[in-house]
């Protein structure tokens, strides 16, 4: 079943949850003047994302998609997306726009992004965020809302589990489950780390997020910048080695 949450002002999650991964699955729509869809599911998602985003805009009308990195659930539908909505720009590193996103999806050539660079749909204003292999992949990055501080963090603070839409207490101790399950099974090390891990993290934590949109689990508000820190300290616990 795929629920709709209003997480900030004209800013939804759309959560699909898959019982057999024991997982969720989360989209989010910034409705605005030049709508923007970040994340767009598997292509098996696409249906039921279609229509939750139908609930709340005109799909054709869509402007950008956002992906933090090239994975199907990340972006596995952003064909049938730009099918949909002919003006639909992919939103990428300049890395993934090089390197995978626009031989998969060459109808539309993504808008290829340098870190701080800035973009407008309306009334949001967004700073992309280049973190490679953060939460993971070489040409991974992620998309902060200046105007809502909303951060659209990926796998970051990923979460397993059929969980509340929103929270505002701590998600560290899910966090530090998960990857634990994570490595216990054949996902082991989805999570790199390297050298550069922990002040990348600490990076998108000084930007002091209100909200958290994390693909996977609940979204969460309050001290983002405390929550980030805290996800880093379990990421390095976990994934860390000798780091």
């Amino acid at each position: 079943m795929t629920n709709i949450t209003e997480i900030a002002p004209d800013i939804f999650r759309i959560n699909t949850f898959i019982s057999e991964a024991n997982l969720g699955f989360s989209q989010f729509l910034v409705r605005d003047e030049e709508p923007l869809l970040f994340h767009t599911g598997m292509r098996a998602l696409f249906p039921a994302v279609r229509e939750a985003v139908a609930s709340l805009i005109d799909p054709s009308t869509l402007r950008w998609i956002g992906f933090s990195h090239f994975e199907a659930d990340e972006c596995g539908s952003l064909n049938e997306w730009q099918a949909v909505a002919p003006r639909a720009t992919a939103v990428v590193s300049m890395v993934g726009k090089m390197v995978s996103v626009d031989d998969f999806a060459p109808k539309n050539p993504a808008k290829g992004m340098v870190d701080g660079e800035e973009f407008s749909t309306g009334r949001h204003n967004f700073r992309f965020l280049a973190t490679p292999h953060v939460p993971h992949n070489w040409e991974a990055g992620l998309l902060f809302d200046t105007t809502a501080g909303v951060l659209f963090s990926s796998d970051i603070l990923h979460q397993n589990g059929d969980v509340a839409p929103l929270t505002s207490e701590s998600v560290t101790d899910r966090v530090r489950q998960a990857m634990l399950e994570m490595q216990a099974s054949p996902l082991a090390d989805y999570l790199p780390y390297t050298p550069k891990t922990d002040a990348t993290l600490k990076r998108i934590a000084a930007l002091k997020p209100k909200t958290v949109a994390s693909m996977h689990g609940s979204i969460y508000t309050g001290n983002g910048e405390q929550a980030i820190i805290e996800y880093a300290e379990a990421l390095k616990e976990v994934f860390g080695g000798n780091a």
